[in-house]
């Protein structure tokens, strides 16, 4: 297999700066586009980047100098290309079609689907602060690399973003308890057993 290799005055590769990060690339831009194929052809451009422009990486923290590609791809002038039909990868759906299972669909909890509506509901800069922070790990100082933001705002602006989150889940708790008292069935009145 013939690679191709960049690497930097210190030794280090592409592929040891910026391939271990990918999973957390995606799921950035996943966050961010809040659409599967996008994010996939997000990374796949921002790797080329990264690629292209390896030699200006400084050394110090890959995985936040990549986030930043990530984002700034996301944010950039970003066009999803659209086709009227995308070809039946058959391989694709059948694996869905099992993953869809009734016990597989009884067993997930309505949890996860309320903390991903909430986190969808954020505003996007505070999306990005709680899927960076709560969701990828990482840290103050990466924060402020990724965002290219002062270390102070990214303490206010992760403050906000998880008040806002947390009235979110609130909200979306009492709605929970609303409907499913309103969907238990009415006691039976003057019936004696």
């Amino acid at each position: 297999m013939n690679r191709v290799t960049k690497s930097l005055d210190d030794g280090a590769t592409f592929e040891e700066v910026v391939l271990p990060h990918l999973d957390a690339a995606y799921r950035l831009a996943r966050w961010l586009v809040r659409n599967e194929d996008d994010a996939e052809d997000i990374v796949q451009e921002a790797s080329l980047r990264a690629f292209r422009y390896f030699r200006t990486f400084g050394g110090g923290n890959g995985r936040a100098w990549f986030l930043r590609i990530v984002r700034n791809t996301c944010h950039g002038e970003w066009k999803p290309i659209r086709t009227l039909t995308d070809p039946f990868d058959e391989e694709r759906h059948s694996s869905a079609q099992a993953s869809n299972s009734p016990e597989t669909l009884m067993l997930r909890t309505d949890a996860a689907a309320r903390i991903e509506r909430a986190i969808n509901s954020l505003p996007g800069r505070f999306r990005e602060l709680i899927v960076l922070r709560e969701i990828e790990g990482l840290s103050y100082r990466e924060l402020a690399d990724v965002m290219d933001i002062p270390i102070g705002t990214v303490m206010s602006g992760l403050s906000r973003a998880r008040d806002a989150l947390r009235g979110l889940l609130g909200d979306e708790l009492k709605r929970a308890i609303l409907h499913t008292s309103s969907v238990e069935a009415p006691e039976d009145e003057g019936v004696v057993a």
